[in-house]
C-alpha cells in the first residue's frame, strides 16, 4: 500500500513523526510536502495528496494541518476523494468502516500527541464494511460529485 501524506507549517512536525510509524505498518509513504514549519497555504498540498489519490498514484492519504479542518475540506474539493477529520480511534475507525474515506485529515494542534499513533492505527486496521446501506450513501456522494 502507498500513502500520499503531507501538512501545512502547522502539521510539519507531526508529518515527520508519522512516516516511521507508517513505515512500521508496512505502508510505502510519498511525502509531497511542506518540508519545513515556513508558512505555507495547506490547500495547495490537499490538492497534491487529493490528486495522487484520486489518478491512482497512491492508494489513499494523510493530511495534517493546525485543526485537519483546511486540508480535509480543501481535499474533498478533489474529484473522488472522501477525505475524513478524524479526533480519535472511534472517528477513524468508522470513516473507513462506513463512509470508505480514502483520506485521513488530522489536527495536530487539537489533537493530543498520544491519539495521534491510535488514530493511524486503527485507520490502517479498519476495512470497509460494504453492505446495502453504505454503499448506496457513496453512491450518492458520487452523484453529487457527478452532478456539478
Amino acid at each position: 500500500m502507498k500513502i500520499a501524506i503531507a501538512s501545512d507549517h502547522a502539521g510539519f512536525e507531526v508529518k515527520e513523526e508519522l512516516k516511521p510509524l507508517l513505515n512500521e505498518l508496512g505502508v510505502e509513504v510519498e511525502d509531497l510536502g511542506t518540508t519545513s514549519n515556513a508558512s505555507v497555504d495547506y490547500p495547495d498540498y490537499a490538492k497534491e495528496v487529493g490528486e495522487a489519490v484520486a489518478h491512482g498514484k497512491a492508494d489513499e492519504g494523510i493530511l495534517v494541518c493546525g485543526t485537519g479542518i483546511g486540508m480535509a475540506i480543501s481535499a474533498n474539493k478533489v474529484y473522488g476523494i472522501r477525505a475524513a477529520l478524524a479526533w480519535n480511534e472511534d472517528t477513524a475507525r468508522l470513516a473507513r468502516e462506513h463512509n470508505n474515506a480514502n483520506v485521513l485529515a488530522i489536527g495536530a494542534r487539537t489533537t493530543p500527541k498520544e491519539e495521534i499513533e491510535k488514530i493511524v492505527r486503527a485507520w490502517f486496521e479498519a476495512k470497509f464494511e460494504g453492505g446495502e446501506r453504505h454503499e448506496r450513501r457513496i453512491e450518492k456522494i458520487r452523484q453529487m460529485e457527478s452532478a456539478e
